[in-house]
């Protein structure tokens, strides 16, 4: 609506600062729509490196419990060798997978002679459930005179232009770096429902590369203690603390160029009678530009904590909290 009165300077005075509010309104609400994209992209990075990390780490576990040369004795018979099929709703790409396949996108080769011995995972296709492919590779090395269910076993993991590509948007991150595993408690996974619980610990050092050519500095510590409640439940903690926080999981610098500390402030739980997908927990995203976040897991498309589906999204919601202390929710799929 234009409305005009000539020669009444008061309205024209009015008029101009109504202008002038306008006007400082729709730069506030450029701006926060900019926060608002930036978080929301920051956040889908941040769950989507978090998660196919936890991913890699189940596959190296899933690798070197397979062989008796890496895992040492146990209760239950290993897998001498194998490259599976890929797209497989029977095949579980997961720690329980061990007891019958490897990895759905990946042949798996094993040197048990060389010291350290290896195993390298060579990605190549599509995952179990279709939803994301991964190519690129691992290799991690054990010593000669380590059993990975040995109490403090440690390897270490070269991760080698590892791309993952979600398939729903074509999004992909590319991981190289390296990763330490640290079996604290000893225990192998197949015998865990007779053991009760297994820790080890994960130290990363990332280079993040985006599909826009931006790179990140990704590192994380956490802690994941695996327990048994109709399958295999995963409990992930933060590992690491500083002169301010603890409970931090992951740190680094964003693709904005922001650094940023993450904490974990409600255990992320994964489950395998959910199809190893992560069911809740809460994670506190602090910037260094004082803008902070906190993204809740295990929700349904409202927002409202969900029960556990075998497919389908789970969705988490992302509260970014402005300057002037307002909040802006954000729902996303993962």
């Amino acid at each position: 609506m234009k409305t005009t009165f000539p020669f009444r300077i008061a309205i024209i005075i009015i008029v101009a600062f109504a202008g002038f509010v306008f006007s400082c309104k729709k730069d506030n609400s450029n701006k926060n729509n900019e926060n608002t994209s930036s978080l929301q992209t920051q956040a889908d990075d941040q769950t989507m490196v978090s998660d196919e990390n936890d991913n890699l780490t189940n596959d190296i576990n899933t690798a070197l419990t397979s062989q008796p040369a890496t895992n040492g004795n146990s209760n239950k018979p290993a897998i001498i060798s194998g490259s599976t099929g890929v797209n497989s709703a029977t095949r579980v790409n997961g720690p329980g997978s061990v007891n019958n396949v490897l990895i759905c996108d990946a042949t798996v080769a094993f040197d048990t002679v060389s010291a350290p011995r290896t195993v390298t995972i060579t990605y190549n296709g599509t995952n179990c459930w279709g939803n994301r492919t991964r190519t690129g590779s691992v290799v991690i090395s054990i010593a000669a005179d380590v059993h990975w269910r040995d109490v403090g076993a440690s390897v270490s993991v070269h991760v080698q232009d590892l791309k993952i590509t979600r398939v729903r948007d074509s999004k992909s991150i590319t991981l190289n770096g390296y990763k330490t595993v640290t079996n604290i408690s000893g225990g192998s996974l197949k015998d865990l429902s007779s053991l009760g619980s297994i820790t080890h610990t994960i130290s990363d050092s990332f280079a993040v590369l985006f599909s826009d050519s931006t790179t990140k500095n990704w590192q994380a510590a956490k802690k994941r203690v695996f327990t048994y409640d109709n399958g295999i439940v995963i409990t992930t903690t933060g590992n690491h603390s500083d002169n301010f926080h603890t409970g931090i999981a992951e740190w680094g610098t964003n693709r904005f160029g922001v650094n940023f500390t993450v904490l974990i402030s409600q255990p992320i739980v994964i489950r395998q009678d959910c199809d190893f997908r992560l069911v809740s927990g809460q994670a506190t995203i602090l910037g260094s530009d004082d803008v902070n976040a906190t993204i809740t897991f295990g929700l349904d498309v409202s927002g409202s904590p969900t029960s556990c589906p075998g497919g389908g999204n789970y969705y988490l919601e992302v509260v970014w909290i402005a300057a002037n202390g307002k909040s802006y929710p954000i729902i996303l799929p993962y």
